[in-house]
């Protein structure tokens, strides 16, 4: 079966459960600590985790940041790549009118893929696939971040014409060391 992005649904959530079981996160920033959010939050309440994941309106709470101060929600929303089983997520925020996001924003788009699914390409088809989103939502580019050893999402992003556009220090309220931005016209 080719490769889909799928809105999030009860439907395909036992997927995403036990690719959480295994040790994968959507998040690989605060890896553990979202597995456990995510697997609390679906155990006590499946339907608003799976509707949280779609919020293109930006009607949820406002973001909590590391420092305390919270932060005007961004329209988003997540899919969940599938191939007849799951496969992992990936992720589009943006800002609407403007292809710039807030400061504390590090990236347009994130993916992660289960272990046992990569090396099969589907990072790269499912970021081509949310391109034409983006476009749609009259974004002229999208910016992705990276770390300096992560060669596959190096890859991944240039393969969807990416170009590199700084390293910079990440604050250390996000996380530590130098991160890589890359740019992707639209």
């Amino acid at each position: 079966m080719a490769l889909q992005l799928l809105k999030p649904s009860l439907e395909t959530l036992p997927g995403f459960v036990d690719a959480l079981e295994r040790g994968w996160s959507r998040d690989n920033i605060g890896l553990e600590k979202t597995i456990s959010s995510d697997l609390a939050w679906i155990a006590r309440d499946a339907a608003g985790f799976v509707a949280s994941l779609d919020d293109i309106e930006a009607r949820g709470a406002p973001i909590t940041l590391p420092d305390g101060s919270q932060a005007q929600r961004l329209p988003g929303y997540n899919r969940w790549l599938w191939d007849g089983a799951f496969c992992g997520s990936i992720g589009f925020r943006w800002q609407p009118g403007t292809s710039e996001l807030p400061a504390h924003v590090f990236g347009h788009m994130g993916y992660a893929v289960v272990p046992w699914k990569r090396g099969c390409g589907y990072a790269s088809q499912a970021l081509r696939l949310l391109l034409s989103d983006a476009r749609a939502e009259g974004l002229t580019w999208v910016e992705l971040t990276t770390d300096p050893d992560n060669i596959a999402s190096q890859k991944v992003i240039t393969n969807n014409g990416g170009h590199l556009v700084e390293a910079f220090d990440m604050p250390p309220a996000y996380g530590e060391g130098v991160k890589l931005r890359y740019r992707i016209p639209l």
